[in-house]
């Protein structure tokens, strides 16, 4: 073998070697321990400030208001967890009134549907086309892909969970559409 051969070690003398590769091993051990040990802690830290203790509700105690103007008048909204105008997780219920519709659209980030009373009708495309799309009715589940315009629309009253990552924001296709620009 070769004098600087690195299965023997060091000027020919496995143990040198050895004890040389373990000493590296020890070394990338403590760095990895480290960094486990950073991430934990920040990540405890930041659960213990920014999220609450738990959440649980019935439908019969949301405290519901008038959905934010980004949606066509009509709607309310009950908020269960987080701020939808925030950039973190939310969830919120949405409640539409019988034959509401909402143009073509789309959002920033994900957008997750669960329906939870009556029957929202939702399509993918350009254009509100209420000949189209598919019913979903009590649990049914629409998952929205961030930048994917698509519309809504409803024959009966309809209640919704919506949630995902903020903050929510709606991108009307035809900015005619868009009730903020509405006076």
């Amino acid at each position: 073998m070769a004098k600087n051969d690195p299965k023997r070690g060091c000027e020919g003398d496995p143990a040198i070697g050895k004890v040389a590769r373990m000493e590296g091993h020890m070394r990338a051990s403590r760095y990895l321990l480290s960094l486990l040990l950073v991430t934990v802690v920040g990540t405890a830290i930041g659960w213990a400030q920014g999220h609450p203790a738990h959440v649980m509700q019935s439908v019969g105690e949301a405290q519901w208001g008038t959905a934010p103007p980004m949606l066509p008048p009509g709607a309310q909204i009950a908020v269960l967890s987080g701020d939808p105008g925030k950039p973190a997780p939310y969830t919120v219920r949405l409640k539409f009134p019988a034959n509401y519709s909402i143009p073509a659209h789309s959002h920033p980030m994900d957008e997750n549907v669960a329906v939870v009373s009556g029957a929202l009708i939702m399509g993918m495309g350009t254009k509100l086309d209420k000949t189209a799309g598919t019913s979903l009715g009590v649990g049914g589940f629409a998952l929205m892909p961030a930048g994917a315009n698509h519309f809504a629309y409803t024959k009966q009253e309809t209640t919704i969970l919506l949630y995902g990552t903020g903050p929510v924001d709606f991108k009307y296709v035809n900015p005619s559409d868009d009730p903020r620009n509405k006076k």
